[in-house]
């Protein structure tokens, strides 16, 4: 019997797959490791979730994505977004616990699981029916926008963390603790951006990261930590052990009684907010790395993320932007990258609590700081007066809506903004050239489309009672684009045969055509498809060929 040869070219290629450069993508990921820490804690807190929750979402999420998602280099985990949109749903699922018999005051946990399941199913199958590649149709001053505002997201949610909490009342940082949070977030922000000009072959956010809390612990310098950022909160820390599978599944499905509404809601909600928000950072990610991710796999990859989030009692999540930034910006590019912050984090959970804990909250801040400098897109101050009036007010309302709402909400409205801008433009161009033939024909030569925007102008271009007995409409230079531009073309024929007058139909399109006789066949009698054109010729349904 042959023994057993590994298939070595296998392998390469499935490392290869993994990663590029192993060295970058394992700094990168411990860098980000320690970002994901205060993020998933906070948005845990946002939540009304223990900090273990949080953890355990933003790990299972980051292993998921990391291996089997569409963007290698991006980092998914615990995020506000979708915080933001669960919390109500947990205090109604915890004041409904309480108020049973037997209290169970957790079960708003026990509703977020099931509608973690639901997530993830919501969002395989958007990938299944490849709602992935819609990312696509984003217009520019949307993603511009999207970006300013993400930045300004940031910004605002690192003020936090200069408040401290004593008596369960949080107050800003005064005196000489302040000066100390803003002398060691300075600190940090300026390795970051001279680091890289003596080395690229150290993450310059890992070495600040390290050096800020070499210098707080040996000088022992009493400054806010990931540690007593969690007890402030009213956590108690973040060891803990590994994420365990829900076994009262079932029994979960039984304590939702009539509450089946919101959580449904609450699940196609999250789902939306979780595949936009994953999608744009897909799409930004793309250009930061000028390559190419599969926007249908993230789809999946998220799905599968959240369900198995649900399943082991995490609080689920989707990608998050700042930290697949600092993961690019510090070289990591493969799969590996996220592998090793996700196994990181976990590990911090089950080993490196005390250690953890011990980083001064001002050395993560400077770091998110300069993902926000990183992030902003300058540029949109020059170029504003130079684009159209209308995309630099999508732009900025984009920018404003995201802040002041959440990033989907903004991107839902920047693309409706887009669209009708758009519709408005094309419905102003629709054009009609009036000529008359030798046989006292007059014929509307139509330029530009026929759709629901430009109908009333199309109707307004044919003056039915004066026109001549014989009338033609010529579409060479136009097309009909929807059900709305079919109606008004029928609409406006029929006019013409009520007043007992000829009308004829050239170079429509097969599928007008088809639509039309389709409607009623006695349309066929006035559409003409098989005249000559002197810039091209139209293909008819009967072509005679010789042999």
């Amino acid at each position: 019997m042959r023994a057993f040869a590994p298939n070595w070219e296998l392998m390469t290629a499935w490392i290869k797959n993994i990663t590029a450069k192993p060295k970058d993508d394992i700094l990168s990921g411990l860098t980000v490791a320690l970002a994901l820490v205060p993020e998933a804690v906070a948005f845990a807190f946002v939540a009304g979730l223990d900090p273990m929750v949080g953890l355990y979402g933003a790990f299972i999420m980051g292993i998921i994505t990391s291996v089997f998602g569409g963007r290698p280099g991006m980092i998914s985990g615990a995020t506000g977004a979708m915080a933001v949109v669960m919390v109500h749903m947990i205090q109604e699922g915890n004041a409904v616990g309480l108020a049973l018999d037997n209290a169970i005051p957790n079960l708003g946990l026990q509703w977020l699981l099931i509608t973690l399941l639901i997530v993830g199913v919501i969002q395989i199958a958007g990938g299944i029916f490849r709602l992935g590649k819609f990312v696509r149709l984003i217009p520019h001053p949307v993603m511009m926008g999207f970006v300013n505002g993400l930045a300004i997201v940031i910004f605002l949610s690192q003020l936090g963390m200069f408040k401290t909490t004593k008596n369960g009342i949080s107050t800003w940082l005064e005196g000489s603790a302040l000066y100390i949070m803003l002398a060691l977030v300075g600190l940090t922000m300026l390795i970051m951006h001279f680091l890289p000009k003596l080395t690229k072959k150290i993450p310059s956010a890992l070495a600040a990261i390290v050096i800020v809390a070499a210098i707080t612990i040996l000088g022992n310098i009493d400054v806010p930590t990931v540690g007593s950022f969690i007890r402030d909160n009213g956590g108690s820390g973040l060891s803990g052990g590994l994420p365990t599978f829900q076994t009262q599944l079932f029994s979960m499905f039984a304590t939702v009684g009539p509450h089946w509404k919101l959580i449904v809601s609450t699940a196609f909600i999250l789902a939306a907010v979780g595949l936009i928000e994953s999608l744009m950072t897909l799409n930004l990610v793309d250009e930061l790395t000028e390559t190419r991710g599969s926007g249908n796999r993230e789809c999946v990859a998220q799905g599968v993320g959240n369900m198995l989030s649900g399943l082991f009692g995490g609080m689920g999540g989707c990608a998050m932007i700042g930290q697949s930034i600092i993961n690019v910006n510090s070289g990591g590019r493969g799969r590996l990258s996220g592998i090793v912050a996700a196994l990181t984090l976990l590990s911090f959970v089950l080993f490196g609590a005390t250690l953890i804990e011990q980083i001064p909250i001002a050395a993560l801040v400077g770091v998110m700081f300069m993902v926000v400098i990183g992030t902003f897109a300058w540029s949109s101050f020059r170029i504003l007066n130079k684009i159209p009036l209308a995309d630099a007010i999508v732009l900025i309302a984009v920018s404003v809506i995201t802040v002041w709402q959440d990033l989907a909400i903004a991107v839902i409205a920047g693309v409706i903004m887009s669209a009708l801008v758009f519709a408005w433009k094309n419905a102003t161009m629709i054009r009609a050239r009036k000529r008359m033939k030798d046989d006292g024909t007059k014929v509307y030569e139509i330029w530009g489309p026929l759709f629901f925007g430009s109908i009333q102008n199309f109707n307004s271009k044919f003056d039915v009672k004066n026109d001549p007995d014989k009338v033609e409409i010529d579409f060479i230079e136009s097309k009909v684009s929807d059900h709305s531009g079919i109606e008004a073309l029928r609409g406006i024929a029929n006019k013409y045969l009520d007043a007992g007058k000829q009308i004829n139909l050239v170079h429509l399109s097969p599928e007008c055509k088809t639509l039309l006789i389709k409607a009623n066949p006695k349309w066929q009698n006035y559409i003409i498809n098989n005249i000559d054109d002197p810039r091209y010729y139209v293909v008819t349904d009967t072509l005679d060929v010789e042999v």
